[in-house]
């Protein structure tokens, strides 16, 4: 197959990909709280991750930006979710969300945010992006890949999740 194949005359909807990942030692979870400068959720609690780029498949950003955003070296990410983010104007995001375990407590902090250690059971304490209230325990819990759809609109965000 050649890329001309694949481009349409009619403009088609597009997607930005984007990685999203946790990983988990022991009890704990580790999360990124957003520096006070960012311009998205800043001060929030987040997973790690970013975009992908052209050269990378969904597993290697997911490697390159956990070693950009934390120092660690994850092989054993798992994909866990795909995330569908209907924006109110093209393009959306396409969301991979992984799950790994961490070799070490030991991280690096970086101009992305603080990587943190919390204990599962005090996630919902947090002030974490809207989204990972009902995001994390389905990434956590055993099962097949999650698939989910969420849209940003006037309201606010709505989220579906398909039936397991």
């Amino acid at each position: 197959m050649q890329p001309e194949d694949q481009r349409r005359p009619d403009r088609k909807y597009t997607v930005i990909p984007r990685t999203l990942i946790f990983l988990t030692r022991g009890d704990d979870l580790l999360l990124l709280k957003g520096a006070p400068d960012k311009r998205l959720w800043a001060g929030k609690y987040n997973g790690l991750g970013g975009h992908i780029e052209a050269d990378e498949s969904p597993w290697q950003s997911a490697r390159r930006e956990t070693r950009e955003e934390t120092g660690l070296d994850v092989r054993n990410l798992r994909l866990r979710a795909v995330v569908h983010i209907t924006m109110p104007d093209p393009p959306g995001i396409m969301l991979f969300v992984f799950l790994g375990e961490a070799p070490t407590y030991e991280v690096q902090i970086s101009d992305e945010g603080t990587p943190t250690w919390v204990p599962i059971r005090e996630i919902h304490d947090l002030p974490l992006v809207e989204d990972l209230h009902a995001l994390i325990p389905r990434v956590l819990a055993p099962g097949p890949v999650i698939s989910a759809r969420y849209t940003l609109t006037d309201e606010g965000l709505q989220m579906s999740f398909e039936p397991q």
